[in-house]
């Protein structure tokens, strides 16, 4: 038969008292110290008891300049954001205004044309 432990509400406020006040290091020193045999025993007394009940929970502390740092980080990738949206509608108007006087000056094949282009001006150039 498997034994079953019951812990009164003062010795596991104790348990969570050492904790919290930094008697024991971790939970499971705790349960050493205390002959707490359940492996999750001692957690879920800190989250229906403990002070803070902030047991599993990532808490982040920042200073004013790390704050004001992620603040205009941000601002930065929003306006990087607009200016490529901005750029690519430019693109996209340029590419088809390019299509037009391509088609409006006869021109068949566009990509050929531009290609004799560029090599133009880089034989200019050099």
């Amino acid at each position: 038969m498997k034994n079953t432990y019951r812990y009164s509400e003062a010795f596991k406020l104790r348990v969570i008292r050492a904790i919290e006040d930094g008697e024991v290091e971790n939970l499971n020193q705790a349960r050493q110290k205390y002959g707490i045999r359940g492996a999750g025993t001692v957690e879920s007394w800190i989250r229906k008891y403990g002070k803070n009940q902030m047991l599993g929970k990532v808490i982040r502390v920042e200073n004013a300049d790390e704050q004001n740092e992620l603040k205009r980080l941000r601002q930065e990738i929003m306006q990087l954001k607009e200016t490529l949206a901005d750029n690519t509608v430019d693109l996209a108007i340029e590419r088809a205004y390019t299509e037009m006087l391509g088609e409006a000056a006869g021109i068949d094949d566009l990509e050929a044309f531009k290609k004799k282009a560029v090599t133009k001006r880089r034989g200019r150039s050099e």
